[in-house]
């Protein structure tokens, strides 16, 4: 059997919040795709970096800090000195942890700034530092990670994460801001929308976490994403921007 075409052959492509769980398996997919990777991280990224070089993959691993404006800006200057380009970008760096609690009055403010700045500060600031390359070099992909929580009430009266979910919904209205702005470059920006992912599991699915109110009757796992991932970096994707596209399994939303 001839074996499978890889449709981001070449591609460069710089991958924030790269170290471990979907950040890792996003770049592990867009390796084996064939892109060459610039993977970022304030943690060490050597295990993912280890992967992707064994899906034969060439790979800068940068420790970068997505809140800082200095650091971006580096980030995608070492990024087109390694490679000679940045074909795209996937905005996943993100902060979840800690942010829950039983009320609103429970949300400390300190963890509000924090969340935003690495959700939406980052987002906003690794897209900034990577468009002067795209428009100058006639094009390029951002895919920014969402989630599908902004899209319905929250499911529970005993905890309450308004800065995560405010956070995802502004990297929506950031998406369909710079729309018009980067199209008349050529450069494509999508957000993704995962909803409900056991980050930790067999990649087939095998163990994933019983629910009864998604479609599949399961939780996602790391490959239910990496697709659309991979879909959104290529060619075939050329004429969808400003879009939301939500990766849930059927998972009722508003």
């Amino acid at each position: 059997m001839a074996e499978r075409a890889k449709r981001l052959q070449d591609q460069v492509i710089i991958v924030t919040g790269a170290a471990r769980h979907l950040g890792q398996a996003y770049s592990v997919r867009l390796a084996e795709e064939g892109a060459k990777l610039a993977i970022c991280d304030v943690l060490d990224c050597a295990e993912t970096s280890a992967l992707c070089e064994a899906a034969g993959a060439e790979v800068l691993s940068l420790n970068v800090d997505v809140t800082s404006e200095d650091a971006t800006l580096d980030m995608a200057r070492r990024t087109n000195e390694r490679f000679g380009r940045v074909d795209g970008l996937l905005n996943n760096a993100g902060l979840m942890t800690n942010i829950t609690g039983p009320s609103i009055m429970d949300v400390d403010p300190d963890w509000w700034d924090k969340v935003f700045a690495v959700n939406v500060k980052g987002t906003f600031l690794c897209t900034r530092a990577v468009l002067p390359y795209m428009r100058d070099q006639g094009g390029g992909k951002i895919v920014n990670i969402g989630s599908t929580t902004m899209l319905r009430p929250s499911n529970s009266v005993n905890s309450s994460m308004p800065h995560y979910v405010a956070s995802k919904g502004a990297i929506m209205a950031f998406t369909r801001s710079i729309v018009r702005e980067l199209g008349q470059y050529n450069i494509n920006v999508n957000t993704l929308a995962p909803g409900g992912t056991d980050q930790d599991v067999d990649l087939t699915g095998s163990d994933a976490t019983p629910e009864e109110s998604r479609a599949f009757g399961r939780r996602g796992v790391p490959s239910d994403l990496t697709g659309t991932v991979a879909y959104l970096f290529s060619s075939d994707a050329d004429f969808v921007t400003g879009q939301l596209i939500a990766v849930n399994g059927g998972k009722e939303v508003s």
